[in-house]
């Protein structure tokens, strides 16, 4: 590989490299203080290698962004976050967060190293991606053992390849309906997933939220988060295929304590939406049944709203930092008037 002279970040990669600084420096928070509850040594030895990761990440793309002269982003602090607040979740929601944040890291890291260029930008969004699958694949095996992990259900074996000859494969109302496909269950049981653990997270926060707009905020996304478990579990139900999750708040504590700053839990949150908007969008360009892609595009519609409503909750708030942005080319030329 030759050497690279010169050569300014890009601004998928400015705009990579500072998201990932913002949900590492959220997640050193969130993690330090799930360590400060924990009693089953397998799983603190998984969040101790996360949090190790998420450092490291943080101190490397402070590292790329001070030698290019750009400043780095303010993130998230130890003002966020309380150590002495009371346990708010169950050891089993822990090692659940983190498996799900391994598969939310495969996806953006795969997506930022494809976008990348610059030949250190390139094998630092390399290594980012080798040690997720480690900690996702730790997380996965360690949730086997403790039998925390919920497969998704099996479909039978053809005993031949067949070939659809029939429009009605791709129709999905009711007297028309085909079974679901291999590929709608894994999506169906994936969003299902997200969902339980959504509303989980989100009820902890609407218990603890200072503000009186975000609790009222967290406490509607806890609906949300609830009725689109229900439609993704009921489309599994109707083709008599367990649901692949369980509802999760039971892994809630009764803590009224905050051990994160609203503004932590708000950014957190509309991560979550942006994250769930696009497992969303994949979702239904998979699946062929009409019936199944309208329920997708409503819900994006709805989380898509939820989500602005959060934005300017965080703006008038004064906790959204500014990301990487083009040249406002029109207020540069007014100026020169």
């Amino acid at each position: 590989m030759g050497t690279e002279y010169n050569v300014e970040l890009t601004s998928p990669e400015i705009a990579d490299l500072w998201t990932a600084y913002q949900a590492d420096s959220m997640a050193i928070c969130g993690i330090k203080y799930f360590l400060t509850h924990i009693d089953n040594d397998d799983i603190r030895e998984v969040l101790e290698y996360a949090l190790k990761l998420s450092e490291e990440h943080v101190q490397k793309v402070t590292e790329i962004f001070k030698e290019e002269n750009y400043p780095v982003p303010q993130g998230f602090t130890e003002h966020d976050v309380n150590l002495n607040a009371p346990r708010l979740y169950t050891d089993k929601l822990y090692l659940i967060y983190i498996l799900n944040m391994g598969k939310y890291g495969l996806e953006t890291y795969s997506l930022a190293l494809s976008l990348s260029e610059r030949s250190d930008v390139i094998q630092y969004f390399t290594t980012c991606l080798n040690e997720t699958e480690k900690l996702h694949n730790w997380a996965k095996e360690v949730a086997k053992e403790k039998g925390i992990l919920t497969r998704a259900p099996h479909i039978p074996k053809p005993e031949q390849i067949d070939f659809v000859k029939d429009h009605s494969f791709l129709a999905g109302y009711i007297g028309e309906q085909r079974p679901l496909l291999g590929v709608e269950i894994g999506s169906l049981v994936y969003n299902a997933k997200r969902n339980a653990l959504g509303q989980a997270i989100i009820t902890g926060f609407s218990q603890v939220a200072q503000d009186k707009k975000v609790r009222k905020y967290l406490e509607k996304g806890r609906e949300i988060s609830g009725k689109h478990l229900e439609i993704f579990s009921s489309l599994l139900n109707q083709d008599y295929l367990s649901q692949g999750t369980t509802n999760l708040t039971s892994e809630v504590t009764d803590s009224t304590v905050s051990p994160f700053s609203d503004k932590l839990m708000m950014f957190h949150i509309t991560t979550l939406i942006a994250s769930g908007i696009g497992q969303y969008g994949r979702a239904m360009s998979t699946s062929p049944r009409h019936d199944i892609g309208v329920k997708y595009s409503r819900l994006i519609a709805e989380i898509a709203k939820y989500s602005n409503e959060g934005a300017k909750i965080m703006i008038d708030n004064g906790w959204m930092e500014r990301p990487p942005e083009a040249a406002d080319r029109k207020d540069l030329a007014n100026k020169k008037h």
